[in-house]
C-alpha cells in the first residue's frame, strides 16, 4: 500500500466517524434537556439512524457491487446528508425532527459499511492493514468532540444545536472529498446473483451465525450507553460543556487499542484467535456497566468510557476484519452490508426502543433516573453474551 493510499483512505475514515461523532454521544442531552423530550421519543430520534440501517445497506451493497462506483456513491450520500443535519439543527418539534433524522439516517446508514468495502478494495494485506485505517476513524469522532468542547467554552452550550450544525459541515466536506478517494468500480458483473442473496448464504456458516447472534444482542445493549451516558454523567455533576470532551475517553482507549492491533494483529490472532478477541471485547463491555451500576462516583464512571472504547475496538472493529476474511470478493460490499444491518439496524433500533421504555419506566417524578437498576439490565443481558461466545464460537 502506497503512502498515497493510506492518506486517502485514513482521511476518509477520520471524517465518517467526525461526522457520526459530532451529535451522537450528546444529542440525547438536548433531546431530554431543552426539548423536553421523553425517553421513548429520544430512543426514535436515536433510533432513525438504525432503521436507515436495516433498510439502506443492502440496497447500497447491491448497487456498490454492481452498478456504481462505490466512491461516487459516498459522495453523494454525504453531500445529502450534510443539508439534512443543517436542517434537522433548526428543529424543535418530535414529529419534524424525526422525519429528518429518518431522511438523514437512509443517506448515512450505507456508508457505514462502504467506507470498509472501499477501504479493503485497496489494501494488499487487509488483516494487519486495516487497523492502520481503522485507527483514524476513532480519532475523527474524538476530535469532533473535542472541537464541540471548545466551541462550547467559547459560545455556550445554548440548546445544543450545534452538535448538528457541527456534523452537517463535516458532511458537506466528506462529501466533496470523496470525489478524490480512489477509484473503485463495482466488482461483480451486473447478471450475477444479487449480491445480498450471496451474502445471506454466509449465515450457514455456523460460527459466522454465531457471530452475528451475539453481535446483534450486544448492539441492544449498546444504547444505554449511548443514551444514558450524557445524562448519567451531567447527574453525577459534570459540566454540560464538559460532557462531548469527557466521552472522547473512550475514543482515546480505542485509538491505543486500535494502534497496538495495527502492528500486532497478527501475534493477538495466532495466540488467541477471533473468538478471544471478540471474548475480551464483551468482557470490558460488561466490566464497564458494572461501574456505572455499582461504583455510581464521577471519577470511577469517567474512567469507565475507556472500556466502551476498548470493547469497540475488539469486537466492532476487529469484526468488520472478520466479515471481511469470510466473504467472497465479489460479495464483500453486500456482506459488510449484512453485518451493518444486523448490529447497527435491527440491533441498535431495537436496543434504542427497549433503553427508551426502560428509562421511562425507571424515570422518577422529579425528573432523574434511578441509574443503578437502569444499568443492571445491560449487566445482565451483556454476561449472556460473554458466556455464548466463549462457549460457542470457534474461530
Amino acid at each position: 500500500m502506497s503512502w498515497q493510499i493510506y492518506v486517502q483512505l485514513s482521511l476518509m475514515m477520520f471524517l465518517q466517524f467526525a461526522v457520526w461523532g459530532a451529535w451522537s454521544p450528546v444529542l440525547a442531552s438536548r433531546l431530554l434537556g431543552s426539548l423536553a423530550m421523553s425517553g421513548k421519543q429520544t430512543g426514535w430520534i436515536y433510533g432513525t439512524i438504525y432503521l436507515g440501517c436495516i433498510i439502506s445497506p443492502l440496497i447500497a451493497g447491491q448497487i456498490a457491487d454492481r452498478w456504481v462506483a462505490t466512491e461516487y456513491f459516498l459522495a453523494a450520500a454525504h453531500l445529502a446528508g450534510g443539508v439534512l443535519l443543517m436542517a434537522a439543527a433548526r428543529q424543535r418539534r418530535f414529529p419534524v425532527l424525526f422525519a429528518i433524522m429518518f431522511v438523514y439516517a437512509l443517506a448515512f446508514a450505507p456508508t457505514l459499511a462502504l467506507v470498509n468495502s472501499l477501504m479493503f478494495a485497496h489494501l494488499t494485506d487487509p488483516a494487519n492493514q486495516s487497523f492502520g485505517v481503522l485507527l483514524w476513524g476513532t480519532v475523527g469522532w474524538a476530535v469532533a468532540g473535542w472541537a464541540l468542547t471548545f466551541w462550547r467554552r467559547l459560545k455556550g452550550s445554548g440548546e445544543g444545536a450545534d452538535c448538528l450544525v457541527l456534523a452537517g459541515a463535516l458532511s458537506l466536506v466528506m462529501g466533496l472529498y470523496c470525489l478524490t478517494l480512489p477509484h473503485t468500480p463495482p466488482p461483480g458483473r451486473a447478471g450475477d446473483v444479487l449480491p445480498f442473496l450471496k451474502a445471506l448464504g454466509l449465515l450457514s456458516n455456523t460460527n459466522f451465525l454465531i457471530f452475528l447472534i451475539v453481535g446483534f444482542l450486544l448492539a441492544t445493549q449498546l444504547q444505554f450507553f449511548f443514551l444514558g451516558t450524557a445524562p448519567y454523567l451531567s447527574a453525577l455533576g459534570v459540566p454540560g460543556r464538559s460532557i462531548p470532551a469527557v466521552m472522547t475517553l473512550a475514543q482515546v482507549a480505542q485509538l491505543a487499542a486500535t494502534v497496538v492491533l495495527a502492528f500486532q494483529t497478527s501475534d493477538i490472532r495466532g495466540r488467541i484467535g477471533f473468538v478471544g478477541i471478540f471474548t475480551i471485547g464483551i468482557a470490558m463491555w460488561l466490566a464497564m456497566y458494572a461501574a456505572y451500576a455499582l461504583i455510581p462516583r464521577r471519577v470511577p464512571v469517567i474512567l469507565s468510557q475507556a472500556l466502551h472504547g476498548l470493547a469497540y475496538t475488539f469486537f466492532i472493529w476487529v469484526g468488520f476484519v472478520y466479515v471481511n476474511e469470510v466473504a467472497p470478493p465479489d460479495i464483500r460490499g453486500s456482506a459488510q452490508g449484512l453485518y451493518t444491518v444486523v448490529l447497527f439496524g435491527f440491533g441498535c433500533f431495537l436496543g434504542t426502543q427497549f433503553t427508551g421504555i426502560v428509562m421511562d419506566k425507571l424515570k422518577t417524578p422529579q425528573g432523574s433516573f434511578r441509574w443503578r437498576p437502569l444499568f443492571l439490565v445491560p449487566c445482565g443481558m451483556t454476561l449472556i453474551c460473554l458466556i455464548v461466545m466463549a462457549a460457542m464460537f470457534r474461530g
